[in-house]
C-alpha cells in the first residue's frame, strides 16, 4: 500500500503542472477528484453484508473519509444485490460484488477489509485478510474462542497490520469523557461496574432439514466450521442462537459492548475469577439453543468486581434503559449508555447528566450511526498515521475473553479461576474448551 501511494504521489506530482494548466479544465469534477488526495484513499472492501451494513454506508461516503469501496463480499447473492442498492444512495459508482472472500483478499489494491460476517468467520477472515497484506476492522465479538482471541493478537502484530474491533463506544465523545473523568477520580476509586442489556426477542424455529436456499453458497458460509447439512433459519440471524458452532450468544453478541466499558472505566486487564448463573428461561421448546439470561460475575485484582446482567427475551426494565453501564465509586457512581453519561455523588444526589447527538442507541442497533462512523473513521486515520486507535485488538480481545469465560462457565456448569497475567484458565474442563474443531484445512495457521 506504502508503494502504491508513493507512486501515485510521484507521478502526481510530475504531471500537475500539465494537469492543471490543460487538462484539468476538460475532465469531469469526478474525475478531477478521484486524482486530488488519491495518494491518502484507502480502497476498502467489506465482507457480510447483513445488518451491520449499514452501519458502513456515512463513514465510506463522507468526503472527509477520502475511502473507496471496492467491493461488497457476501455468499448469499440477494444480500449482494440489497448492499449495492443501499450504497448507490451514497456514492456514485459501483463497487464489484463478489461471493468469495479469497478473490476479494487477492486484490492488491484493497487496503481494508472490514469484517462483518458471523461470529464464526471473524478470526479467521481477519487473520486472512492479513496474510493478503490488509488492515481489518472486525465487528465484535472479534474471537470465537479464547484461541482464536489469542492468535487475531499475534497476528496483528506478525503482519504489521492496524485492527479495530467494532466496539464503537471507544469512539463515543461523551462516554470518553466521563470516563477519563473517572480516571482523574471524579467519583473517587471505582471498584465495581455492572454492566447490562435486556431485550424482548422472540420465539425461534426449531431447525429443520432444508434444501439450501437459492443463491447461498452454504459450503463457503460456513467457512472454518465443521461440514453439516443445511437447516432452516440458519443462515440469517438466528445463526446466534443455534449452537456453539457459529455464535457466542447473547454475551457475545451484545455484552461485549458493556462488558468493554466496564474493563475500561475499572483499568483492569484479566479477571482473576468468573462464575455465572445462566439458563434458558423462555420458550423452553423453541429452538434457542443457548442461555437466554444470564448474571456473571467477573473478580479482579484489587478487590474490582465487573457484573454482567443479560435478558435476551425478557425485556424488564432493570436499570431503568434497555442497555448500558453503571460504574461504582468510592464517592460516587455514574451511568453510561451511548446516548448520555449520569453523575451522581456518594449521597444519590444528581451532579451532572450529559445528552450528547448521538443517534447510535438503544437495543436494535442494526443501521448503525454516528458512533460508528466515528469509529471507522478512526481505524481511516490511524492507517494514515494521523491517529491513534481507539480499540486497538490487543485491548479489546481483553474484553472479549470476558465473553468467552462467561460462556465457558456456563457450558461446563461451573467458575473457574484464571491467570490475570496470561488470561488463562485453571480449570481442565473450561481448557478444554480453549479452541474448536475446524473443518479440515481450515486451522489457522500463520
Amino acid at each position: 500500500m506504502s508503494s502504491r501511494r508513493n507512486f501515485i504521489k510521484k507521478t502526481t506530482l510530475a504531471g500537475a503542472a500539465v494537469t492543471i494548466g490543460s487538462s484539468a479544465m476538460a475532465m469531469s469534477a469526478k474525475s478531477y477528484n478521484n486524482i486530488m488526495g488519491s495518494n491518502e484513499r484507502i480502497n476498502v472492501a467489506i465482507a457480510g453484508l447483513g445488518r451491520r451494513m449499514g452501519g458502513f454506508k456515512q463513514p465510506i461516503a463522507l468526503k472527509d473519509s477520502n475511502a473507496k469501496l471496492l467491493y461488497l463480499c457476501d455468499v448469499m447473492e440477494s444480500q449482494r444485490i440489497k448492499g449495492l442498492k443501499a450504497f448507490r444512495a451514497h456514492i456514485d459508482y459501483n463497487p464489484k460484488l463478489e461471493n468469495n472472500i479469497r478473490k476479494v483478499l487477492d486484490d492488491k489494491y484493497v487496503d481494508v477489509l472490514i469484517n462483518a460476517t458471523p461470529d464464526h468467520w471473524h478470526t479467521p477472515g481477519s487473520i486472512m485478510a492479513m496474510q493478503a497484506g490488509k488492515h481489518v476492522y472486525v465487528e465484535k465479538p472479534c474471537s470465537h474462542n479464547m484461541n482464536e482471541n489469542e492468535q487475531l493478537v499475534k497476528a496483528s502484530k506478525h503482519f504489521n497490520k492496524v485492527v479495530q474491533m467494532g466496539n464503537q463506544q471507544r469512539s463515543s465523545g461523551h462516554t470518553i469523557e466521563i470516563i477519563k473523568e473517572i480516571h482523574n477520580g471524579i467519583i473517587g476509586k471505582p471498584y465495581k461496574a455492572v454492566a447490562f442489556y435486556n431485550n424482548g426477542r422472540g420465539e425461534v424455529p426449531l431447525q429443520k432439514s432444508a434444501a439450501i436456499p437459492d443463491g447461498l453458497d452454504w459450503d463457503l458460509w460456513q467457512g472454518p466450521a465443521p461440514r453439516r447439512d443445511y437447516t432452516s433459519e440458519t443462515w440469517d440471524y438466528n445463526w446466534h442462537w443455534y449452537g456453539w458452532e457459529y455464535g457466542t450468544a447473547e454475551a457475545g453478541n451484545n455484552g461485549t459492548h458493556e462488558l468493554d466499558v466496564a474493563r475500561w472505566a475499572l483499568q483492569v486487564d484479566f479477571p482473576q475469577q468468573v462464575y455465572v448463573e445462566a439458563e434458558k428461561r423462555q420458550f423452553q421448546d423453541d429452538g434457542w439453543e443457548m442461555y437466554d439470561d444470564m448474571e456473571a460475575t467477573f473478580k479482579f485484582s484489587d478487590n474490582r468486581v465487573i457484573k454482567w446482567d443479560g435478558k435476551s427475551r425478557n425485556s424488564y426494565s432493570t436499570y431503568g434503559k434497555g442497555r448500558g453501564t453503571i460504574i461504582y465509586g468510592t464517592e460516587g457512581s455514574v451511568l453510561v449508555d451511548r446516548s448520555k453519561y449520569v453523575l451522581f455523588n456518594r449521597a444519590g444526589k444528581l451532579i451532572k447528566e450529559f445528552n450528547s447527538e448521538s443517534t447510535e442507541s438503544g437495543t436494535a442497533l442494526g443501521g448503525g450511526g454516528s458512533t460508528t462512523t466515528k469509529h471507522v473513521q478512526n481505524l481511516f486515520d490511524t492507517i494514515r498515521g494521523k491517529a491513534k486507535l481507539t480499540a486497538p485488538i490487543d485491548d479489546a480481545s481483553k474484553s472479549m475473553a470476558m465473553v468467552h469465560y462467561a460462556n465457558v462457565a456456563y457450558r461446563i456448569n461451573k467458575g473457574f479461576d484464571i491467570d490475570d497475567k496470561t488470561g488463562t484458565m485453571y480449570d481442565r474442563e473450561a481448557m478444554a474448551l480453549w479452541s474448536r474443531t475446524y473443518e479440515p484445512g481450515w486451522d489457522i495457521k500463520f
